[in-house]
C-alpha cells in the first residue's frame, strides 16, 4: 500500500535582511518577522518576509495595539524600502 499522507516540509528560517541604513537595526521576533528599531532602541514597526512567485517580499507592518493584530503598511521588493516607510510613516 501506499502512504496517501502529504508530508509538509519545514519552514525555512530566513537570514535576517541586511541594510544600508544605519539608523535602524533588525531584530528577530519569529520564523519570518524582525522588529525594526532605531538606534535609541524605539520599536518604529515590524518587517515581514513574504513568499511570492516572483521573488521574496518585504512588508512593513505596525502592531495595533487596541485590537493586537498587525496593520500592513506597505509591501516592498527591497527591506531598505520596507524600513523607510516605517521611519517615515
Amino acid at each position: 500500500m501506499f502512504n496517501t499522507q502529504i508530508q509538509h516540509l519545514p519552514e525555512v528560517l530566513y537570514a535576517t535582511p541586511q541594510l544600508a541604513s544605519k539608523r535602524e537595526h533588525l531584530v528577530r521576533a519569529s520564523d519570518h518577522l524582525w522588529r525594526v528599531q532605531d538606534t535609541a532602541g524605539r520599536i518604529l514597526g515590524h518587517l515581514r518576509t513574504v513568499a511570492d512567485p516572483l521573488g521574496l517580499r518585504y512588508r512593513a507592518e505596525r502592531l495595533h495595539l487596541t485590537t493586537g493584530a498587525f496593520r500592513v503598511v506597505g509591501e516592498f521588493w527591497r527591506a531598505d524600502d520596507a524600513v523607510q516607510s516605517l521611519r517615515n510613516g
